[in-house]
């Protein structure tokens, strides 16, 4: 799978440290090798190897124990909800939805973007954005960005709606296969050109949901920044205490 610029190193050694999480080289529960061992081991430098496994720390593949080190606890639980944000975006039919497309075309990736995807800042990727309505009032609005190289040739650079959802569709298409998703939420301020489309008036906040879409390594295939207005929302969920 061809992409317009190379992950940085970081990046890299993260999904090599994972793709030996997830086949047993790194068992849950073990150390993982010290800094200096990773330093010589993958002839990269001590800042780029802390940060790679800070990455790690921060999704939920390692974790820091005091008096034994860094700690792999395996492949981040998936916990399944009726309303996952993020299965929504990736299985939408834009063809049968309520809505529109407001946007398609390369861009330069936004800052939020371009670490996860493991691009440069100054990258080109696609954007498609889609207003969601309800009973004909705006709801969320959902831009996908993906890497420039792997919707090359796809329907998804069309403006016309999609038909099946972004996964099913580069699945298909490019041969990649989706695996897990990350959700993350917080709030903010709108931009002008969101508000605009959100009907929003001055000061009303959003929540943005930003859904990492990865395939098995932990490569990114696709990232969704899903934005609801703050004022007419309600989350709730449920979960086991241990």
């Amino acid at each position: 799978m061809a992409y317009e610029v190379e992950a940085p190193k970081y990046v890299r050694l993260a999904q090599i440290i994972q793709q030996r999480i997830e086949d047993g080289t790194y068992a849950p529960g073990t150390r993982v090798p010290s800094e200096n061992q990773l330093v010589q081991a993958f002839g990269m430098s001590r800042p780029t190897v802390v940060r790679a496994l800070e990455l790690l720390k921060r999704d939920g593949w390692l974790e820091s124990r005091q008096g034994f080190g860094t700690i792999v606890r395996g492949r981040p639980a998936v916990v399944e909800h009726k309303d996952r944000r993020g299965s929504e975006a990736l299985a939408r039919d834009e063809s049968q939805a309520p809505g529109r497309v407001v946007e398609v075309g390369h861009v330069t990736v936004p800052a939020r973007v371009a670490s996860v995807l493991g691009l440069s800042k100054r990258a080109k990727v696609l954007v498609r954005r889609f207003l969601v309505e309800d009973d004909g009032e705006p709801a969320e609005l959902v831009s996908s960005y993906f890497p420039a190289g792997l919707v090359e040739g796809t329907e998804l650079e069309s403006a016309d709606p999609l038909s099946g959802g972004t996964r099913a569709h580069l699945e298909a298409r490019k041969k990649v296969r989706f695996d897990h998703v990350t959700e993350r939420v917080s709030a903010r301020l709108p931009e002008r050109g969101e508000a605009e489309l959100l009907e929003l008036p001055d000061g009303v906040p959003v929540l943005s949901v930003l859904v990492v879409a990865c395939d098995a390594s932990g490569q990114a295939l696709q990232v969704s920044d899903v934005l609801l207005p703050a004022d007419r929302q309600e989350l709730e969920d449920t979960y086991r205490l241990s």
